[in-house]
């Protein structure tokens, strides 16, 4: 069994669980197509040590870009930016790695100290 998006207009519509079989004969009336996904890849790494599996698991929501052959979530905040190796969004400034709670602001395009 294996992971499948449903995918149209480039957005994730379903994700399930399937055999290759079902995929192959299931029918309905919603436009699309099935494309594979993998749960264990993230940010273009496979977290078993396998092979990862267009950059990262499918949401509902998420894009698929057929060029990249790639999913990736909804861009959080209009400043940050894909990363083309990872396809995972970034933002503009590194974030502290202090132990301390940050959030992002995007009024100023920085991370702010949670207290």
């Amino acid at each position: 069994m294996a992971h499948y998006a449903k995918v149209k207009d480039g957005i994730v519509t379903k994700v399930i669980v399937a055999e290759q079989d079902f995929i192959d004969n299931y029918k309905d009336n919603e436009a699309g197509v099935w494309v594979q996904t993998s749960y264990n890849t993230y940010g273009g790494q496979h977290k078993l040590g396998g092979t990862p599996l267009r950059k990262n698991f499918a949401t509902i929501g998420y894009t698929y870009d057929k060029l990249k052959d790639a999913f990736y979530g909804p861009q959080p905040f209009p400043s940050w930016i894909l990363n083309e190796d990872t396809c995972l969004w970034e933002a503009p400034t590194t974030k502290p790695d202090d132990d301390k709670n940050y959030k992002w602001n995007e009024e100023n395009t920085n991370w702010e100290e949670v207290s």
